[in-house]
């Protein structure tokens, strides 16, 4: 995932013009027979490289060919490990023992063990500092600053020991690749040049064996997967733009499952006798992000580096709404950071929370010095110009897309306080490139509503970070919060300290949170079974197609 799963510090960071990805009926990826036992899946997704060093936007379909460490689904599902099968941490909190599978094996065949991942992690901190530093993909140094050894103990035990107590050693989200395709890479080419070209070689139950940007990704079975080569013949993943022709391939039975529906497709889908439809709360959050930046890159007006402004807007918001009329009541009304899901930091700061009061909203405008002094219906900003803002909406990779009718809601809301509102919808790309950091060609938006989807760990509040941050919004006593949380394992203390950091962004308004989506999936019932009943399909892993059977 955009996704998504990012490692803890890297986190940290109404006319509507859309496409629709198309069908790729030219390849016979999407035919609808059973007989050739190949699981075809489509979701939201613009994967642009099979180099996990180089980019975040590849998590599908990485994962299903490179395990992790261990990463979130091992921890919350005994039967689904990464690449380590055990793991334990000393009394100190600093020393780490992995236990690898016993002999397991690369798809090509070659033994994979505690070295490949040492390898994956020392080649990592051998690029810190240096101009070509590992630093822009899923493959990532963040969070390597806490440790101080990575080592091989045999073949089967790794041991790692870090620095300061953190839980980073769990919660990284590197992909386990093998030392012997990437040993010969050099920096600068796994930051760029080096395409990683299939077939991959991975410890994964799919391999992927060819890649169509755009279009798909095929993959084959892995003969040596530990737990068995899968029952299934292969595997095609379909990239897809809108949820459109999601729904129109299950129904006409190009796919045998489909993720990232919108909630009116999904109930629509429900009354199909051959499909079965599936719902889970996640970490998603939807979000109305503000341009804060105050030089380059900075938005139309100043009143968006203006704490009052936003926080006003924040009233004119009503995420009830959203959830009931927009979102079919599929959703949960967004509050701060933390999504319900991540119940060890939730908290519907009851005592601080906005409530949806146009009138309010326009009170506050006021009082911060945004009237309308004309009479016109539209406000001006301190220096006296009319308010045009424009929002710039799209789907970032592997997120759930946000219905039209929620944009519509909010460019209505905002209207009637006076701050008219154009709406421009962007593919994953475009949208990637307009919020970018404004080094690198970003910003000159006002409003932007989007998707995130973090971990379930305090990495969550990357969106207020240096890392990752989209609406540029800078704060030292945050860092300062962020960097705490870095190096506290005591559940107790992290609470406390997420907290503050959540109350602290709260009313510093950057980023007003519209909803916490339900993933919304559907798949056939016809071709294949073996689908589980629990995270369908599991947000964190492979799972469940590492043990699909054919019908």
């Amino acid at each position: 995932m955009n996704v998504l799963p990012l490692s803890r510090r890297a986190l940290m960071k109404a006319m509507l013009v859309g496409s629709a990805a198309p069908l790729v009926m030219h390849s016979r990826a999407l035919a609808s027979s059973c007989d050739d036992h190949v699981v075809r899946l489509g979701g939201i997704v613009a994967p642009d490289t099979m180099n996990p060093f180089a980019t975040w936007s590849s998590y599908w379909p990485l994962v299903f060919t490179y395990d992790y460490l261990v990463c979130v689904d091992a921890q919350r599902h005994s039967d689904r490990k990464g690449f380590a099968k055990e793991w334990s941490v000393a009394d100190d909190g600093l020393t780490w023992t992995f236990n690898i599978w016993p002999g397991m094996k690369w798809s090509d065949g070659q033994p994979a063990t505690a070295r490949d991942a040492v390898f994956n992690y020392n080649y990592l901190r051998g690029s810190i500092g240096k101009p070509d530093e590992l630093n822009i993909g899923y493959n990532n140094t963040s969070g390597l600053e806490f440790v101080e050894s990575i080592t091989a103990l045999d073949d089967e035990t790794l041991q790692i020991v870090t620095k300061v107590p953190t839980r980073w050693p769990i919660d990284n989200y590197i992909h386990i690749v093998p030392e012997h395709i990437w040993k010969n890479v050099s920096y600068a080419d796994a930051r760029s040049t080096f395409h990683n070209d299939p077939p991959l070689v991975g410890t994964g139950p799919m391999i992927v064996s060819e890649f169509q940007q755009g279009q798909f990704a095929r993959f084959t079975p892995n003969e040596y997967f530990r737990a068995g080569r899968p029952a299934t013949a292969g595997m095609i993943f379909h990239f897809f733009n809108t949820a459109d022709p999601i729904a129109q391939a299950l129904k006409s039975g190009g796919l045998d499952y489909g993720m990232n529906l919108t909630a009116a497709q999904w109930a629509d889908l429900s009354k199909e006798p051959n499909i079965t439809v599936g719902q889970q709360r996640i970490e998603q959050r939807d979000y109305l992000a503000f341009n804060t930046l105050a030089g380059k890159g900075a938005g139309s007006t100043k009143a968006l580096q203006d704490s009052a402004f936003r926080d006003a807007i924040g009233y004119a918001i009503n995420q009830k709404a959203i959830v009931d009329r927009a979102m079919r009541g599929l959703a949960d009304p967004g509050v701060g950071l933390v999504p319900p899901v991540v119940t060890d930091y939730y908290s519907d700061l009851s005592d601080i929370r906005r409530h949806f009061d146009l009138a309010e909203a326009g009170r506050r405008l006021d009082a911060a010095g945004y009237r309308d002094a004309n009479g016109d219906g539209v406000r001006e900003d301190k220096e006296g110009n009319s308010f045009q803002l424009e929002l710039i909406t799209g789907t970032f990779s592997s997120m759930l897309e946000i219905p039209i009718a929620a944009l519509q809601l909010i460019a209505g809301w905002l209207g009637q306080v006076g701050i008219p509102v154009s709406v421009t919808r962007l593919d994953a790309g475009a949208l990637g490139a307009r919020t970018a950091a404004p080094e690198k060609g970003g910003g000159g938006w006002d409003l932007l509503v989007a998707s995130n989807w973090p971990s379930p760990n305090p990495g969550l509040l990357g969106m207020g970070g240096s890392a990752r941050n989209y609406s540029y919004w800078k704060n030292d006593k945050f860092e300062k919060l962020l960097s705490e949380i870095d190096v506290t394992v005591d559940l107790k203390k992290s609470r406390e300290l997420v907290d503050q950091a959540v109350r602290l962004i709260y009313t510093e308004a950057p980023y007003i949170m519209l909803s916490y989506p339900l993933a919304l999936d559907a798949r056939r019932k016809d071709c294949f079974e073996g689908w589980g009943a629990q995270d369908i399909t599991s947000m964190w892993s492979y799972f469940p197609f590492d043990r699909l059977k054919p019908v």
